[in-house]
């Protein structure tokens, strides 16, 4: 009895030995080494936009808030989002940096994406890719950050990195279970949802990747041989984790008060079913230029699909994957950095395809270069552009409020100035998609600020989405009667406008910056 017991827990140990003298030989590629290669290689593909600081309007805002929260701002209750406190938390920590955080969090970001993809190296070979495979899908992860908007600080471009964490511990489920260590299982777990509450921290979406990683745990508890009480007991001590970074957000904003935790909890959960459809139109046309994007990753995929043998690994991938496009499709908005936290399951289900195919990394990695060269590198950054409306605005404020109405929230940022209302982020006041969904009487908020007369007021001749026609129209009236224009720029298709209050003489900023 003792010896047939014995024998399958030989096998399993020898099995659990096996895989890791596998995991073994991908040596210096999967160390040091190769995290310096990924890390040179993110240098050198987002190098061109260090110190822009209007790579997307999303980052621009995180930073801006960040910055503020230094000084005493409250999110959701002095600046208004949806996005979790942790991701203003982690653009405050980096302004804590010198200088005036705008290369800061870009090389912080960079350093996060070249972890990222070192984390995707190490999950393919863990796929049975070689350390050149791994390799490959790791650069390719950082090369499609960049095709994707996530150039910056895009919020997936951080929590990807806790989420790709948590899938590689979520990997070594199959070695656990076979040689039944139950106790290294529940660990594994803790640290796997721990990591996953980080990223729901960071953005809400990844809850539905976390729900997966426990769900993995605990059928791989139960194959190990978990009895039912350290199976639930297992379930609830991960379920605590990974709600435990959010706990701690709530239990914050419920100390101060009920005012305070309702502009909370709107913000955050209930704003968001208020937030206006986008035409099936622009839904296909989006959803088109991603899947374009993401063609090598989806050929690679049904590649992966039709090699055998198909190891439990891989099958848990496939399922990280499937919970990935749940929560992709979640938002429904479908912009293309809504599918930046696809490419971590994606590049390290390739992984295997790259490294069994010599022509195979050229491909995906000459594919994405084409397309970087020809979205990234040819088209005018506009940064320029922002500073000189900067320029301007701090040149002539006279200690008062400017007001960006349409355009860059990070020129306060750069201005150095007040913000002369909650709902800074430009779409919330003057975009129909955030009519009415924000919480604010949007045509009252936009006339109290021209009733207070700020000094400048920047808008753009062309709207990134199509304009809230009553707000617009209450800007286009001011303009017109008590504003003149004064500096006009490129920005992407269309222009950043600078009007002055028509009572006030012009100030020429400290650059020399030339009107019209």
């Amino acid at each position: 009895m003792t010896g047939a017991r014995a024998a399958p827990m030989s096998r399993a140990m020898q099995a659990w030995s096996e895989a890791r003298g596998r995991s073994g030989t991908a040596g210096r590629w999967g160390g040091w080494l190769g995290f310096a290669l990924l890390l040179g290689w993110a240098v050198l593909i987002r190098a061109r936009d260090f110190g822009n600081p209007i790579i997307h309007v999303d980052e621009q805002y995180y930073l801006l808030v960040g910055d503020r929260m230094l000084h005493g701002a409250l999110p959701y209750v002095d600046l208004w989002d949806r996005k979790p406190v942790g991701l203003f938390a982690i653009f405050a920590a980096i302004r804590l940096l010198p200088g005036d955080g705008i290369l800061a969090y870009q090389l912080v970001a960079t350093l996060f994406a070249a972890a990222t993809a070192w984390l995707v190296a190490r999950g393919g070979m863990k796929l049975g890719a070689t350390p050149l495979g791994g390799l490959a899908a790791a650069a390719a992860y950082i090369l499609w950050l960049s095709l994707l908007s996530g150039r910056g600080g895009q919020s997936p471009v951080f929590y990807n990195l806790f989420t790709a964490g948590a899938a590689v511990l979520t990997l070594r489920l199959p070695q656990l279970a076979a040689a039944q260590a139950t106790g290294a299982i529940v660990a594994n777990g803790a640290a796997a949802c721990l990591l996953a509450g980080l990223a729901i921290q960071t953005k809400y979406t990844p809850v539905v990747e976390g729900a997966f990683f426990g769900l993995a745990h605990l059928w791989y508890l139960r194959r190990a041989g978990g009895s039912i009480g350290l199976i639930v007991a297992a379930a609830v001590l991960w379920a605590l984790l990974g709600l435990l970074p959010t706990g701690i957000v709530v239990g914050d904003y419920w100390r101060r008060g009920p005012a305070v935790f309702d502009a909370f909890w709107f913000s955050n959960f209930a704003s968001v079913a208020l937030r206006k459809g986008y035409p099936a139109a622009k839904i296909a046309a989006r959803l088109a230029g991603t899947t374009a994007q993401l063609l090598p990753f989806i050929a690679c995929a049904v590649l992966a699909a039709r090699m055998r043998p198909g190891s439990a690994e891989r099958r848990i991938v496939w399922g990280w994957l499937a919970a990935a496009l749940v929560a992709f499709a979640m938002i429904g908005a479908f912009f293309d950095h809504y599918a930046l936290p696809l490419m971590v399951p994606l590049a390290m289900i390739a992984a295997p395809v790259l490294g069994r195919w010599r022509a195979a990394p050229f491909a995906v990695i000459g594919y994405g270069l084409i397309l970087f060269v020809a979205r990234v590198m040819l088209p005018p950054t506009d940064a320029a552009s922002a500073r000189a409306v900067a320029q301007v605005m701090a040149a002539n404020d006279r200690g008062e409020c400017p007001y960006v109405f349409a355009g860059d929230a990070i020129l306060y940022h750069l201005a150095r100035a007040c913000i002369p209302t909650r709902y800074a982020f430009p779409s919330t006041l003057a975009y129909e998609s955030e009519r009415g969904a924000s919480g604010a009487d949007e045509v009252a908020e936009v006339r109290r600020i021209l009733a207070g007369r700020p000094p400048v007021i920047v808008t753009m001749d062309e709207p990134m989405a199509p304009w809230n026609p009553a707000t617009q129209g209450l800007m286009t009236q001011a303009l017109a009667t008590r504003y003149r224009r004064v500096l006009s720029v490129p920005r992407e298709n269309a222009h950043l406008l600078v009007y002055l209050r028509r009572d006030l003489p012009l100030r020429i900023a400290p650059s020399g910056v030339v009107y019209p």
